[in-house]
């Protein structure tokens, strides 16, 4: 009726210090590694997606040899000063990029202090406030300024938003030139006929013409980061009786950080680059103005789209050469974006 319980043999211990011991060891050290077969459909996959990558890389590093190439000759005549001499002159002999490079970054600046505002306070009314049927008309309505040709936004810029603008200019000169980046030489503000020819073509309406070019593109992207913040962390703090704006800054921006950070700068490499909106605008010098209100500035784009159709042998190789520092620039402010945006949480995966 009863089965008799049969003992059980004890497993035998490896010896310490024979092979079986050693073996034993060996694979507590080094597990074993698992592999699957990925299949031919995703072998596929990822060898063209290693291919374009590649493609991509080897196609930035022909551009930079190339300028570096075609910017040999000068860059070697011109040494370390080509960074700090402001004057133009290659066929003389005395030329450099520190007047064009300062206007290129100042520019910039001003178009970043215009478009980030705007575009965060658009994404957060898209992604958080606007009815649905009006959020697919808004997003497109962002896309397509997105996709509007320079030469509009440069036209804009000339006929229509700098007689806007200069009011605004003096009013700031007025009362804000005490401070050294806002002072006009040769403004008078107890004049109010003085002529308003010092405030044209100026740093200022240049990055308002940028920074409207710039804000759609940085919308998008802190949109998109924006409605990825995890459902679970907005519902506790509904829960935890906040306000939908109280979500907004204890969930939302913190978890959106790094995007916003990341497309801010996204948007910094297109202003550092944009030529033909800028060339339309200012007017040219090569004199280190620091003055983002008086008229007169110069960039490092608008010096290569003037000067290259009469340039000479030598002075084409200088032109290559300010397009080289310019890729090079770009190219450390977009990396540096790419950089953030992984590190950030919006960079990673979500739970939600």
């Amino acid at each position: 009726m009863f089965k008799k319980r049969q003992p059980q043999l004890a497993a035998a211990e490896p010896v310490p210090g024979s092979r079986a011991a050693l073996s034993v060891d060996a694979a507590a050290d080094f597990p074993r590694r698992l592999y699957a077969d990925p299949g031919l459909p995703d072998r596929v996959f990822r060898a063209v997606l290693r291919s374009g990558g590649g493609l991509v890389l080897a196609v930035m590093l022909l551009v930079g040899g190339f300028l570096l190439y075609r910017a040999w000759l000068a860059l070697d005549r011109a040494g370390w000063s080509f960074l700090s001499t402001a004057e133009w002159a290659p066929d003389a002999g005395r030329f450099g990029i520190a007047a064009v490079l300062v206007g290129t970054i100042l520019i910039a600046i001003v178009a970043v202090c215009v478009a980030v505002p705007l575009a965060t306070g658009a994404a957060l009314y898209i992604s958080e406030y606007a009815p649905p049927r009006l959020r697919q008309s808004l997003i497109s309505v962002v896309d397509l300024m997105a996709a509007v040709p320079s030469v509009v936004y440069g036209l804009w810029g000339v006929f229509f938003l700098q007689d806007k603008v200069l009011p605004t200019a003096r009013w700031i000169s007025t009362y804000f030139g005490w401070i050294p980046v806002f002072d006009v030489e040769g403004a008078d503000p107890n004049d109010p006929l003085a002529s308003a020819s010092i405030y044209t073509s100026s740093t200022f309406i240049a990055g308002l013409v940028v920074g409207m070019m710039i804000a759609p593109i940085i919308c998008s992207i802190m949109r998109e980061v924006f409605s990825q913040a995890p459902a679970g962390e907005r519902e506790g703090a509904y829960a935890l009786g906040a306000t939908r704006w109280g979500m907004i800054r204890s969930v939302v921006l913190p978890f959106g950080k790094g995007g916003m950070i990341g497309g801010t700068m996204l948007g910094l490499g297109r202003a550092l680059g944009e030529t033909i909106a800028v060339f339309m605008i200012i007017s040219l010098t090569f004199d280190i103005q620091w003055h983002v209100l008086q008229s007169g500035t110069s960039s490092v784009s608008s010096l290569i789209a003037l000067r290259y159709g009469e340039a000479s042998e030598f002075g084409m190789s200088a032109l290559m050469a300010a397009g080289f520092a310019l890729f090079v620039m770009t190219l450390i402010v977009n990396f540096a974006a790419s950089s953030i945006v992984a590190r950030s949480r919006s960079g990673a995966a979500s739970d939600a």
